[in-house]
């Protein structure tokens, strides 16, 4: 193969701007061949593309190579199983399913290694996290004692929330900040620092709107080796911040703003704290920025780039989809721990959480109060990079 052929199965938000990247010609040696909606209105800016009304329709067309799953949540699960049981390539936007149990089912259904299965975790191709994490992996920090991430800079408003039946509703998406946000920065998380063992989280639903998932999530994790984390997140505050503090034997690293801060111990705290014969001093330290070249990276089109190149050269993937999984088990942990008010051990029982999901979408009671879409912001995308 030395052309491939891509369907985009889901024209809302996100997938409308998958599509424009392959018409512009930003994924090299690929065209977008078909795309699928069941809203016929979606079809206006496709009018020389092969459109379906569903995706099973585009994925047993023929018509294509690989498909881009961009649908509302549930359906990554089904329309990728489908997708991979088809023999095409897949790409999966984030979440790659909304519980546990149904990203076993969906990465069960890989079996083919010629087939190419990624998903979208965009921010991965951002030079800051690529660079804390060479810094944890080579040991620069030395071993990992702390770690705080206070990621509120997600802020959307009410008209975004009713723009669509599906968001913000247990039924629809599964959660909120947590499943639709904070995938990016919960893979993030698990990329960089490993899976904890422990999770304790507090939260609010609809604290800032008018929905029936959460929108504010405080989160309490603990390691196997004693490192403790927190987590906060909201779609309420503005402006909002997003700042992550790494603490570790060999000083502290703030990657904030596109920069990173490391005040670095010329000595181990351990061992300073251990030998000196002081009561009250510190390891000196060196205050040091870390260069950051690149700004935030490609994000969505570098993902999009990867997952071609691994299908036409054999790359690895910036985004194997079945690491996908770890950031669910992680939001799937919080919201249990918020509702049971308990604390979760990992790794999580799926099956647990799945009862725990569907008790809650069989009880809501929830009315959707939806508002019609016009257009779509120019800097919509931009909104997506962080």
């Amino acid at each position: 193969m030395n052309h491939i052929r891509f369907g985009i199965v889901g024209l809302g938000s996100m997938g409308t701007v998958h599509a424009r990247s392959i018409i512009d010609g930003l994924i090299p040696h690929t065209t977008l061949a078909a795309v699928a909606d069941p809203n016929e209105a979606a079809f206006r800016n496709f009018s020389e593309t092969s459109r379906f009304a569903d995706g099973s329709t585009l994925i047993h067309s023929g018509e294509v190579d690989a498909v881009l799953i961009a649908t509302p949540h549930y359906e990554h699960t089904t329309i990728g199983i489908e997708a991979l049981k088809a023999g095409l390539h897949l790409l999966v936007e984030k979440p790659i399913s909304v519980h546990k149990a149904d990203c076993e089912r969906l990465i069960a259904a890989h079996t083919n290694s010629s087939q190419v299965f990624a998903a979208m975790f965009n921010q991965r191709t951002d030079p800051s996290y690529i660079k804390l994490r060479n810094l944890i992996q080579t040991g620069q920090i030395g071993p990992i004692r702390r770690i705080n991430w206070i990621i509120t800079d997600w802020f959307r408003t009410q008209a975004y929330y009713s723009s669509g039946g599906w968001r913000a509703t247990w039924a629809g998406e599964g959660g909120g900040v947590l499943l639709n946000q904070c995938p990016h920065q919960l893979d993030l998380w698990q990329w960089i620092f490993g899976m904890p063992t422990k999770v304790r989280a507090f939260g609010r639903v609809g604290r800032y709107h008018d929905i029936e998932v959460e929108d504010d999530v405080t989160a309490y994790f603990e390691y196997e080796n004693g490192a403790t984390g927190i987590f906060v997140t909201s779609t309420g505050e503005a402006p909002g911040t997003n700042r992550l503090e790494v603490v570790g034997d060999l000083g502290r690293v703030v990657v904030e703003n596109g920069q990173i801060e490391f005040t670095r111990n010329e000595v181990s705290m351990k061992d300073f704290c251990e030998t000196t014969p002081e009561r009250f001093s510190k390891p000196p330290i060196w205050n040091v920025r870390i260069p950051v070249a690149g700004g935030t990276g490609l994000q969505h089109v570098g993902i999009l780039q990867n997952f071609a190149g691994a299908i036409l050269d054999g790359l690895p993937l910036i985004s194997p989809a079945k690491e996908g999984i770890h950031s669910v088990e992680l939001a799937n942990a919080m919201l249990l721990s918020i509702f049971e008010d308990r604390t979760i051990q990992l790794p999580l029982d799926g099956t647990e959480y799945e009862v725990f999901l569907k008790k809650k979408i069989a009880d809501s009671r929830f009315i959707k109060k939806e508002r019609v879409t016009l257009a779509l912001d120019d800097d919509f995308a931009k909104s997506f990079s962080r």
